[in-house]
Order: C-alpha cells, then sequence, then structure tokens
C-alpha cells in the first residue's frame, strides 16, 4: 500500500498513519528542534500548524510568510541569522483561495539554506495529476500537487490525507527512503498509539485500485459537472471560484452574503458549507461537486442559486 502511494505521488516512498493529525504530530521531530525554523504559510491548514506548534514547545522558531507569496518567504528566510535548517509548511491546494501552492518557487527558495518543503497535499491527492492542460486542467492519475507541477525534489515532504478524494480515513507520509526510515524510526505515534486499522487499509486499497483503472474517467465527469455549474451561473455575481476544482467557493456579497446564500440553499434542501477565508476571516459558502451528482443536480443548484439573486435584486 505504501509503495502504491509512492508510485502514485513520484516519491521514493511512503509509509502509513492513521491520520494527518498522527503525522504531523511526529513529523517536524525529523529535524532538531533547536537547530530548526519552520516557516509556515499564512493560510495552512490548522493541523499541520498544531505539528508546528509541538515542535516550537520543543524549541524550534516558527515563523509566518504571507500566503503564496515566494518572494516574501525568501525574505523571511534572509532573516534566518541563527543558521537554522528552514522547514516550509503549506498546503498543497488551497480551496479558499482556488489556487495551487507556488511549490516549485518555495523548494527554490530553501535550497540554498539546506531547508526543505513539508506540503500538507490533502486536498490535490487523487484530483490534481501530471500533463494538466486547458482540456484536461485536473490533469492525469491523480498523484497530486507535485505532480501536477511535473516536478520532483528530494526537499519535499508530502503529508496527505486519502479521506478527501479517495474517501478512505488513512493518512501518508511520503518522500525519500531516508525521509520515511528517518520518521519510521523516531515516530511516537507509531508506538503509543494504534495503527492503520483493517477495514481503513482495504478501503485505501480499493480506492487506489479504482484510481488506476477509472480515475481519468472519473476526474473528465467531474470536470464537466464543475463546467455546467460555472456556465450556467456565468455572468451571475454568483459564479463560484476556484477554477475546476471539486470545492467551488462563493464569496457572497454585501446584498448577497454568504450565509444568507447558505440558508437559502438549506431551505431549498441543498446542502452546502459555511467557511470563512483564511487569510481576511470573511465568510463565504463552498458547494462540493462529486462523481455521484448528476448534470440535474448542478442544474437545480444553478436554477436555485439565480432566483435567490433575482429576488434579492428585485427586493
Amino acid at each position: 500500500m505504501a509503495a502504491d502511494v509512492a508510485a502514485l505521488t513520484g516519491c521514493e516512498a511512503a509509509t502509513l498513519a492513521p491520520s494527518t493529525l498522527h503525522a504531523f504530530w511526529d513529523l517536524f521531530t525529523l529535524w532538531p528542534a533547536r537547530s530548526c525554523a519552520i516557516y509556515v504559510d499564512g493560510a495552512a491548514y490548522e493541523i499541520g500548524q498544531w505539528g508546528a506548534e509541538r515542535a516550537a514547545a520543543r524549541g524550534a522558531a516558527v515563523v509566518r510568510f504571507r500566503h503564496h507569496d515566494a518572494a516574501a518567504l525568501e525574505k523571511e528566510l534572509r532573516r534566518n541569522r541563527a543558521g537554522r535548517t528552514p522547514v516550509v509548511l503549506a498546503d498543497g491546494f488551497c480551496p479558499c483561495c482556488g489556487n495551487a501552492a507556488p511549490a516549485p518557487e518555495y523548494v527554490e527558495c530553501v535550497r540554498s539554506y539546506g531547508g526543505y518543503l513539508v506540503l500538507d497535499d490533502t486536498q490535490a491527492l487523487g484530483i490534481l495529476g501530471q500533463d494538466a492542460s486547458p482540456r484536461d486542467p485536473l490533469g492525469r492519475g491523480g498523484g497530486g500537487t507535485m505532480r501536477w507541477f511535473n516536478e520532483r525534489d528530494a526537499r519535499v515532504v508530502l503529508v496527505a490525507s486519502l479521506a478527501k478524494a479517495f474517501g478512505a480515513p488513512v493518512a501518508v507520509v511520503a518522500g525519500t527512503q531516508e525521509t520515511v526510515e528517518r520518521f519510521e524510526r523516531n515516530a511516537e505515534t507509531r508506538v503509543h498509539c494504534s495503527p492503520v486499522s483493517a477495514p481503513a487499509l482495504h478501503a485505501a486499497e480499493n480506492a487506489l485500485a479504482m484510481n488506476s483503472y477509472g480515475g481519468d474517467r472519473l476526474r473528465a465527469a467531474l470536470c464537466s459537472l464543475i463546467a455546467r455549474l460555472k456556465k450556467k451561473l456565468e455572468g451571475s455575481a454568483l459564479r463560484p471560484r476556484c477554477g475546476m476544482f471539486p470545492v467551488q467557493t462563493f464569496a457572497g456579497s454585501r446584498t448577497l452574503p454568504a450565509g444568507y446564500l447558505h440558508r437559502r440553499l438549506a431551505a431549498a434542501e441543498i446542502e452546502t458549507v459555511l467557511q470563512r477565508d483564511r487569510t481576511t476571516g470573511a465568510p463565504r459558502m463552498a458547494a462540493m461537486v462529486t462523481v455521484k451528482h448528476t448534470a440535474r443536480d448542478i442544474d437545480r443548484l444553478a436554477t436555485v442559486l439565480l432566483g435567490i439573486e433575482a429576488a434579492r435584486g428585485a427586493a
């Protein structure tokens, strides 16, 4: 199973964990805390930040930098006068802003300082893949962010949950053989916590098998549904953002706030998720599109949204 994930992501090796919380609890112990500085992207997901906070409690320096801003990261790295090993933490794909992290630029930033990039690739794994193009915006294979950039680098360590695109409650840590072996030797959760359960392992195996023989077809169907939604809402103030990613966000406006949209859609028996922008704190609404949805589901969502917009405009 670990070998299959390593091959999928383009890494030398991988290992399994029950969750990304288990993985991040131990990951930053790969570098001695008092000689390590962790640079956290401003919108990094909380669980990765919890791992950084544990490292900080042991003496690591933790610095935040502006979201997806490689220049800001470089500026912070130049201030690293204590000679600590820099470790950059970022999400591979940010569903709030709808963009992949500038991972190749982050790697270039840390290279000259002997540092590393830790990517939480939970959102991208199973969705983004290699050789993306206008005709195939998600790419092929579902190997995640680094595959999407067609990049491989020994300085990248991937942490990802398979619970999103693959629907299996299993996490992975992937990187070089040496990195994975060190993680397995030092990870305290591998000693003091239960391992991945057999049902979760079988679910992950089944998901990866399905991805290998039908994943690209499913991702093409997903793109078709998202394109249909965008076309239906073309010209509307409610046209969603996030490109072709299946989490489609609606920022709302003064007259159509996100909370109002969420309540009106709930009244129409359409479930959405209220979110808060990780950089501005502004509320937004998200619709999760999956391959189980039909064209009729997408049309109904668009129709209800346009009806809400028209009613608010008339009022």
